[in-house]
C-alpha cells in the first residue's frame, strides 16, 4: 500500500502490517493473479473431495466475481476466513480499501463520527488504536456486503443477514484513509466475531514514513 504525501507534512507510511488469525486466506484480487489465487483456495476447500465438480465450479465462479467486485471498488486486499469449527467453516471476510482523497476540507475523525452518528442504523464511535484514532462503524444488514465466504450456509445466491464493522484509519501525512471492512453472516455469535474484528484492526501498524514501525 502506498499513498501520496502532501508537501509540508510528515512523510506518509509506505505500507502497513496487519495480523490475522490462523485460518484466514488472502485472495489476490488484481487481474494478473486472481484466477491462480482463487484456484488455490478452491483446491484447499475441496481437498480430498473428488465427487463435487458442480460445487467446486460454483464456488470458483462466486469467488472470482467477489474478487473482481472488490478490485473494481478500489480494494487492495481481500481476506476470507477458512477457519474450521469441526466440519463447519467459520465464514467471515475482510476487505482493505484505500479511500480516495476527499474533496474540500479534510474532516477530522471526531467530525466524521459526529456526521455519521445521525444515521440511526449505524453504531459509530472513535477507536483509539496504536496506529492512531479511527472511525469505527458497526451495522447489521439484510444481506452481506460481500458474497458469503466459502463454507457459509445457504446457496451462493442466497441473501443472508450479516454484521459488518468498518474502520476508517487516517493515513498519517497522506490526506486519505485506509478502510477495513469486516463482515460475517454469523449473527448468532456476532459479539464474539466483532471482538475478533476489533483485535485484528487493533493489530495494524504503519510501516515506513516518519516514526513508523519497520
Amino acid at each position: 500500500m502506498t499513498a501520496p504525501g502532501e508537501q509540508g507534512t510528515a512523510a506518509p507510511p509506505t505500507d502497513y502490517r496487519l495480523l490475522l488469525p490462523e485460518g484466514w486466506f488472502r485472495v489476490h484480487i488484481d487481474p494478473e493473479h486472481r484466477e491462480r489465487s482463487v484456484d488455490a483456495l478452491v483446491s484447499r476447500q475441496f481437498e480430498g473431495v473428488d465427487n463435487a465438480p458442480h460445487l467446486k465450479r460454483q464456488l470458483r465462479e462466486s469467488l472470482l466475481a467477489q474478487a473482481a467486485a472488490a478490485f473494481h471498488d478500489g480494494g487492495i486486499e481481500l481476506y476470507l476466513s477458512v477457519q474450521k469449527a469441526g466440519l463447519f467453516t467459520i465464514p467471515a471476510s475482510l476487505l482493505v480499501t484505500l479511500l480516495p482523497p476527499s474533496g474540500g476540507g479534510r474532516s477530522t475523525v471526531q467530525e466524521t463520527v459526529a456526521r455519521l452518528s445521525a444515521e440511526p442504523e449505524l453504531e459509530v464511535s472513535v477507536a483509539e488504536l496504536s496506529s492512531g484514532p479511527a472511525v469505527r462503524i458497526r451495522r447489521s444488514t439484510g444481506q452481506p456486503d460481500l458474497p458469503a465466504p466459502p463454507g457459509a450456509p445457504g446457496s451462493p445466491d442466497q441473501a443472508l443477514p450479516s454484521v459488518t464493522v468498518d474502520y476508517q484509519l487516517p493515513i498519517p501525512g497522506a490526506g486519505t484513509s485506509l478502510l477495513l471492512t469486516f463482515s460475517t453472516p454469523l449473527v448468532q455469535i456476532a459479539e464474539a466475531m466483532v471482538q475478533l474484528f476489533d483485535a485484528v484492526a487493533a493489530s495494524l501498524v504503519w510501516v515506513g514514513g516518519d516514526g513508523a514501525h519497520e
